[in-house]
């Protein structure tokens, strides 16, 4: 279900002129938008930083405050759309975004760098203790088993494409409503683990959070040594230690 947010119309999101943010690059886009109707589509990238972009020439209508997923290359991440305003071009809008807490930026890699003797970028600030996660997301793909229990609910099997000791994030077009009860199952090497679990995130076009309820810190503990085993492209137990995040 959609939550209607009023959009509050802006002259500019960015400046229509290209400026030392600008670029060339093209990020795939999509998710749920205020119609209700699920999409994708390509757009390009103004005022890149770390913590956000503006999409420029959206074709969708969206609104303040809706989650949308972001991908540039192999490289994908969650957004808030922040503002929204006219492009200049018919049925185009521009789109501001900000990442949401925990994800990398998928676009790091094309911000430009600043001039020299221009002043350094502000790191995004470090999240409070209440905010921090307990462990490390994996970005791989591991598969599991849902089950809602709710009367008559689902039963599917799909892959976690962003996964912890204590959660994981299922892309899905239609997600599940926040606060689902759940049951979720799978494979701890040769040991089948089954746990109750809940929606703590939903996002219309692009997926769901899900908390663990009820495994052991112990089971926590050989699980996230498991995903690190597993996850080839971090350093693993052995580097340097991640920051840790939001969500479950």
């Amino acid at each position: 279900m959609i939550v209607a947010v009023a959009v509050r119309r802006l002259s500019k999101v960015a400046d229509e002129k290209p400026g030392p943010q600008d670029s060339e690059l093209l990020l795939r886009v999509w998710g749920m938008d205020a119609t209700g109707k699920a999409f994708f589509q390509n757009a390009r990238a103004r005022n890149l930083t770390n913590q956000g972009v503006v999409l420029a020439g959206v074709e969708h209508q969206l609104n303040e405050g809706d989650v949308i997923g972001v991908q540039c290359s192999d490289r994908k991440a969650r957004c808030k759309v922040v503002r929204v305003a006219e492009s200049g071009l018919l049925h185009k809008i521009n789109v501001e975004v900000q990442l949401l807490e925990n994800q990398e930026c998928p676009w790091k890699d094309s911000i430009p760098k600043p001039a020299i003797g221009a002043p350094a970028p502000v790191a995004a600030p470090a999240p409070s203790g209440r905010d921090k996660r307990r462990f490390t997301r994996h970005k791989i793909r591991f598969p599991i088993e849902i089950r809602d229990e709710r009367g008559g609910g689902s039963h599917m099997q799909t892959s976690a494409t962003d996964i912890s000791g204590r959660g994981c994030y299922v892309e899905m077009l239609i997600p599940l409503p926040l606060g689902t009860l759940l049951t979720v199952i799978f494979w701890l090497e040769s040991q089948k683990m089954t746990t109750p679990a809940i929606v703590r995130a939903s996002d219309p076009g692009v997926g769901m959070g899900i908390e663990f309820m009820g495994l052991s810190d112990e089971v926590q503990q050989r699980f996230q040594q498991h995903l690190e085993k597993l996850d080839d492209t971090r350093l693993g137990p052995k580097g340097p230690p991640q920051e840790p995040s939001q969500e479950p």
